[in-house]
């Protein structure tokens, strides 16, 4: 190769590098907006914009009170996001999520059918309470998540782009509710827990939210800044020893000799798209912290919010104590 050649290259490299500083820095104002408005919940913030940068949908899991709500809201208005909210209840119907189709007659008399988008036709849905909704309701949704458009009388219709999901769920009122299918939790990139915020937020909380001023979000990023930070995550690198932590944990989290004396706990484990999940959120993770390449430290990080909602286990184990986070901590030890 020419010397001109060479330095084409190089021009090239400091592009993409200058790209990605670029985004990375986009991405660390957009979790410092939010963290404004949302108090003590770092590490919620953190592990949405993960799933979000990895192009995923997240299950937000926590008692009532702790600004679930309010964080989708947040995020729509600082990435920039159309975003709509359903609430889900035992008699919603999946057209009211899909849209329905419509007999409208012209001026000529001449009758037709018309298609009415529902509120999946956004580019942050939230699923407020999802697990209140029918299964038929439910799996209104399955097709959305997974393929990025929705069949209503066999005429398909695109979603836009990005598109994602964010679902709440309330651990603890589970009379008159319907627990989401195996298939369903498996479409979902992570399953985050929302903990109740420390002291001193909880103060801040207080303050703010009483006060004649609230603070409003502002919008940091754009839909398509966040196309193309989804993008650049797709093509960061990673090493082949990230490469064999992600395959190691997740084989090992599925029953049979890769999880060695830990098989007899678990009941059924993580499929592919699991290290598909994990491959992608470690890249994300390691854009949030301004790194260019995930470590082994990244697997192990993100190993229980992939996890937890892709694994089940048996019987013997629960009336063991043993708890599906606790037998994942055991098997991220293995690899950090």
């Amino acid at each position: 190769m020419t010397s001109a050649t060479g330095e084409n290259f190089e021009s090239l490299d400091d592009m993409i590098i200058r790209t990605a500083e670029s985004t990375a820095a986009n991405v660390r104002a957009a979790r410092a907006g939010i963290g404004a408005v949302i108090f003590g919940q770092e590490a919620v913030v953190e592990r949405t914009l993960i799933t979000l940068l990895s192009g995923g949908h997240g299950l937000l899991v926590g008692v009532p009170g702790l600004a679930k709500t309010k964080l989708v809201e947040t995020l729509g208005v600082v990435l920039g996001l159309d975003a709509r909210r359903v609430q889900f209840t035992p008699d919603l119907m999946p057209s009211d999520i899909l849209g329905a189709e419509v007999l409208e007659e012209s001026a000529g008399g001449r009758r037709s059918f018309r298609f009415i988008p529902g509120p999946v036709f956004a580019q942050l849905l939230m699923a407020d309470e999802i697990n209140r909704a029918s299964p038929r309701t439910q799996s209104a949704l399955l097709q959305s998540m997974q393929e990025g458009h929705v069949t209503v009388a066999g005429v398909r219709h695109d979603l836009p782009k990005p598109f994602h999901v964010l679902a709440t769920q309330n651990p603890l009122e589970q009379e008159g509710t319907y627990p989401l299918p195996e298939a369903q939790l498996d479409r979902f990139l992570m399953e985050i827990d929302v903990d109740y915020p420390d002291r001193d937020s909880e103060r801040k909380i207080l303050f703010d939210t009483t006060s004649a001023e609230e603070t409003k979000p502002r919008a940091v990023m754009t839909a398509e800044e966040l196309a193309a930070a989804q993008r650049l995550v797709r093509r960061l690198p990673v090493g082949e020893s990230v490469v064999e932590a992600i395959l190691t944990l997740v084989r090992s989290a599925r029953p049979g000799s890769e999880a060695g004396d830990l098989s007899k706990f678990i009941s059924w484990g993580p499929g592919p798209r699991a290290s598909q999940s994990l491959m992608l959120a470690v890249r994300a993770r390691a854009l949030l912290d301004g790194r260019y390449a995930p470590s082994i430290d990244d697997v192990v990080a993100l190993a229980e919010p992939v996890l937890k909602h892709r694994m089940a286990l048996t019987f013997a184990a629960r009336a063991d104590g043993e708890t599906v986070p606790g037998v994942i901590a055991k098997l991220a030890k293995r690899i950090g």
